[in-house]
C-alpha cells in the first residue's frame, strides 16, 4: 500500500516538472494590428463628352393636316373611288366621289338663257338712250332759234300743219319772252333703264358663275395625299351639303407635341426666336418588334401658352415623310458579320415616341448613371482609394442617366453606382472587379468575380 502512494507521487511530480517544463519553453505569439475591415463597391467610370447637348422629352404623334369629307351640294353618289376605305391611301389630285349632275347641267343651261336675254334687253336700252339723247338735241335747237319757222324740220309734223298766225303769235311771245335753257330729265333719256338692263345683265351673268360652281363641286377631289381614317360613303346614297363622309389625314407631314420643363426648354437655344437663328435640328424614336427606329425632325414652333395639367412646354417637332419608314437606331449584324438595316415601319398617328432636340452647346459634360446620383444631387467618387462626395449641376435628367457637369470630378472620374450603409468624406473603399462575359455553348454567362 505505502509503495503504491510513493509511485503515484512519483507520477504527480513528473507530470507537474513536464508542465513547468513546457510553460517555461513555450515561444511568445506574433503580435499583429486589428485588421481594418474596407467595404467593397460597384463603381463605374464617367463617360465625358463635348458638343451640343440634346434634350430628351416625349410625346404622342398627331397629324399636322386632317379634314373632314363633306358634299358642298346635294344630289345623289353616282361614283365613289375604290379606295375611299379605311386604312387606303389617297393620291392628291384623286377623285373621291361625283354627285349626279343633271340637274347642275340643267341650272347651267337656263343661266346661260339668262345671260342672253338680259344682253339683248342692254342693247335695246342702249338704242333708246341713243334716241332720246337726239329727240331732246332737236328740242334745244328750237329753244335756243328765236325762228318759230327755222325749228320747223321734216320729222317736225305737228308744226307743219299749224296756221300762219298761230306760227306769228308764237313767234311774237318768243321774242318779248327771255329764252329758257331745257334742262333734260332723267327719265327722259331713258339713262335709268339702260342701268337696270345692265343690273340685270349683271346678276345673269352672278347666277350662272354660281349654277358653274355647283356643278364643279359635284365632284371632290384629295386636296392633299394621305390616309383614309374613317369613311360612311355608298354609291347611291343621297347627301346633304356639309354632311360628313368620312376623314382623310395627310401623310405628307406629322407632327410631335413634346412637353418640356422650364429647366430643359432653357436649354434649347433660339427656342422661342428660331426664325432668326435658323432651323433647330431634332430627332423622334419609336419602337416596332423591340427595335428602335429614329426620324429625322425640326422645331416647328412653341406654344407660349403652358399646358394648364402639367405646367410644361409644349414644343411642336415637325416630321417630313414619316411613311417611308425611319432609320434603324442601331445597326444590327448578319451571321457573316456584316452590318444590316432592318425592314423600317412607318411612322404611325397615335404613336408614343421618344424625341432628342439640339440644345446648347457645351465643352464638356458628364453621362452619370441614375443610380449614381444622390439626394441633393451629390454623387460619391473614388479618388485613390477613398471616398469623395461631390456636389454636381443637372443640365438634364432621363430616366436611365443624367447630364451633369465635369466641374469637381477631375480626370478619369469613377462613381459609385451601389448602395452604402454608411458614406462619410475619406472613408477607404475598395472597387469590385467587373464580371467578365463568358461564352459557353453559344450563351453567355457572367463569371464569377474573382
Amino acid at each position: 500500500m505505502k509503495r503504491q502512494r510513493v509511485i503515484g507521487g512519483l507520477i504527480l511530480l513528473a507530470a507537474i516538472l513536464i508542465a513547468a517544463l513546457l510553460i517555461l519553453s513555450r515561444s511568445q505569439p506574433e503580435e499583429k494590428p486589428p485588421e481594418e475591415l474596407i467595404p467593397l463597391v460597384q463603381a463605374a467610370s464617367l463617360e465625358i463628352r463635348s458638343g451640343n447637348l440634346m434634350v430628351t422629352g416625349s410625346g404622342t404623334v398627331r397629324a399636322r393636316e386632317e379634314l373632314t369629307l363633306a358634299a358642298e351640294v346635294a344630289g345623289k353618289l353616282v361614283y365613289v373611288n375604290p379606295n375611299l376605305r379605311e386604312g387606303q391611301r389617297i393620291a392628291r389630285g384623286a377623285t373621291l366621289f361625283r354627285i349626279d349632275t343633271s340637274d347642275y347641267r340643267n341650272a347651267v343651261q337656263t343661266a346661260q338663257a339668262d345671260v342672253a336675254s338680259q344682253g339683248v334687253a342692254v342693247l335695246q336700252a342702249r338704242e333708246e338712250v341713243a334716241l332720246a339723247k337726239a329727240e331732246l338735241e332737236r328740242f334745244r335747237e328750237r329753244g335756243a332759234s328765236g325762228n318759230a319757222y327755222a325749228s320747223v324740220d321734216d320729222s317736225d309734223y305737228a308744226a307743219q300743219i299749224l296756221p300762219p298766225d298761230t306760227l306769228a303769235k308764237n313767234k311774237a311771245a318768243t321774242r318779248q319772252q327771255p329764252t329758257k335753257k331745257l334742262s333734260a330729265n332723267g327719265l327722259a333719256t331713258r339713262q335709268p333703264q339702260l342701268n337696270s338692263a345692265r343690273a340685270g345683265l349683271k346678276r345673269a351673268q352672278a347666277n350662272l358663275a354660281n349654277a358653274r360652281i355647283a356643278l364643279n363641286r359635284t365632284v371632290v377631289r384629295a386636296p392633299f395625299s394621305g390616309v383614309v381614317r374613317t369613311e360612311q360613303i355608298a354609291v347611291g346614297s343621297f347627301v346633304q351639303p356639309g354632311q360628313s363622309l368620312g376623314s382623310l389625314v395627310g401623310t405628307s407631314e406629322f407632327e410631335a407635341v413634346i412637353p418640356l420643363s422650364e429647366k430643359e426648354a432653357v436649354l434649347i437655344p433660339r427656342l422661342f426666336e428660331k426664325s432668326k437663328g435658323g432651323r433647330i435640328d431634332a430627332a423622334v424614336f419609336s419602337s416596332y418588334g423591340g427595335k428602335r427606329y429614329r426620324w429625322q425632325a425640326y422645331v416647328d414652333r412653341v406654344n407660349s401658352v403652358l399646358n394648364p395639367k402639367t405646367r410644361t412646354i409644349d414644343v411642336f417637332l415637325r416630321i417630313p415623310n414619316p411613311l417611308r419608314g425611319g432609320a434603324p437606331a442601331l445597326l444590327q449584324k448578319d451571321e457573316e458579320g456584316s452590318a444590316r438595316a432592318p425592314a423600317a415601319p412607318p411612322l404611325f398617328v397615335g404613336k408614343f415616341v421618344g424625341a432628342e432636340i439640339t440644345g446648347i452647346a457645351l465643352e464638356n459634360y458628364a453621362i452619370l448613371p441614375l443610380a449614381a446620383l444622390r439626394a441633393g444631387n451629390k454623387i460619391w467618387l473614388v479618388r485613390d482609394g477613398r471616398l469623395n462626395i461631390v456636389e454636381v449641376d443637372i443640365f438634364q435628367r432621363t430616366d436611365k442617366s443624367a447630364f451633369i457637369s465635369t466641374e469637381g470630378l477631375g480626370d478619369k472620374p469613377a462613381v459609385i453606382t451601389g448602395n452604402l450603409k454608411i458614406a462619410t468624406e475619406g472613408l477607404r473603399v475598395r472597387i469590385a472587379k467587373p464580371r467578365a462575359a463568358a461564352k459557353v455553348s453559344g450563351s453567355t454567362k457572367a463569371a464569377p468575380a474573382k
